[in-house]
């Protein structure tokens, strides 16, 4: 699973996996131990996290949200500690913490409430999500197991070289024509 593949559904809690798309709206199922299965509508205002980011006061704008959670599971590896019934200014400064530069004026503490409750449901369900692209090439290096330098009792092979058509040939047809 990726973080393109989870979405938030306006009106309904949690979040959701991205199942099928369709002609007018998509196929998505619970991330929750639910699994229910909820087919939207293009009227549905459906959110895709890969899309949202956080607003900031910095040149940038703002900050995608994928971002901000793998800082907070860098910051708070053992669970933050909150829930979207914290306290307000426990809220705003534990995202001045994650997100220093965030604008105060445009994200909401409902915005911030969200966060907490999304970031809190995908280390459970999907930790991995959270991780950052080097701990995950990381991952991936052990997984494979490859040696940094290749084995000397290993014979290598070179390959064949790739012998192509041309691009233009002339088709049995235009031979006849030309030939008449």
């Amino acid at each position: 699973m990726e973080f393109g593949d989870i979405a938030s559904v306006s009106g309904k809690g949690g979040l959701f996996k991205v199942i099928k798309p369709t002609r007018t709206g998509a196929i998505l199922e619970a991330l929750d131990e639910t699994k229910k299965k909820l087919v939207t509508s293009m009227h549905t205002k459906v959110s895709v996290l890969s899309d949202v980011s956080i607003f900031t006061t910095d040149g940038d704008g703002a900050v995608p949200l994928q971002d901000v959670m793998q800082t907070i599971k860098k910051e708070f590896a053992e669970g933050t500690g909150l829930d979207k019934n914290s306290d307000p200014e426990e809220l705003k400064s534990f995202l001045k913490h994650v997100l220093p530069k965030y604008d105060e004026d445009k994200v909401y503490l409902s915005d911030i409430k969200k966060l907490v409750s999304w970031y809190n449901q995908l280390s459970d369900i999907a930790p991995e999500l959270l991780k950052s692209s080097k701990e995950k090439k990381k991952e991936d290096d052990k997984k494979e197991n490859k040696p940094a330098i290749p084995s000397a009792n290993k014979k290598t092979q070179k390959a064949a070289p790739i012998k192509t058509a041309p691009k233009h040939s002339p088709s049995a047809k235009t031979m006849n024509r030309k030939t008449q």
